[in-house]
């Protein structure tokens, strides 16, 4: 499994950051989106980068034996808005440290249910919700809603 490190982000952290993005996006958006768009979206995630000093949003990343595997992102108004890793990580207990983190944050922002929404082709990750006690609460065309109570579920 390796030694996994959850803690703020640092400016040396945008590249990586966005790298793991991209390639996380890709696993499951690969065959459901056209290649162009994918590849679009890539290219502006890279010249556009991502800010972590904006006021409101917590994040948060996660080392795997002290390098970069992945972020998680959470709005003030109980938004889980990004849980990414590398998908050469996963497997490693990458997602489960970002999760509990990020809703140990919510809970210190004074959120009691936390929600999200999952690409309804994204299997692996409904599968990882669900494990964690996040139900259905709604669909779109191409996206599940999901809640968590958050009082009824605790950080490991």
């Amino acid at each position: 499994m390796g030694t996994i490190t959850v803690r703020p982000p640092r400016a040396e952290d945008r590249g990586p950051l966005v790298e793991v993005h991209v390639k996380a996006r890709r696993s499951y958006y690969e065959g459901h989106l056209p290649e162009a768009e994918l590849v679009e979206w890539e290219e502006a995630a890279r010249a556009k980068g991502y800010h972590f000093d904006k006021p409101g949003p917590v994040w948060l990343c996660a080392e795997l034996d002290g390098e970069f595997a992945g972020f998680a992102l959470v709005t003030p108004d109980g938004e889980l808005w990004q849980l990414q890793v590398d998908p050469a990580r996963w497997g490693n207990g990458v997602g489960l440290s970002l999760h509990d983190a990020a809703m140990d944050a919510l809970r210190d922002l004074g959120v009691t249910t936390a929600r999200l929404d999952v690409f309804v082709e994204n299997r692996r990750a409904i599968r990882f919700y669900t494990a964690r006690g996040w139900r259905e609460t709604g669909r779109e065309e191409t996206h599940v809603r999901m809640a968590l109570d958050l009082e009824d579920v605790r950080s490991t």
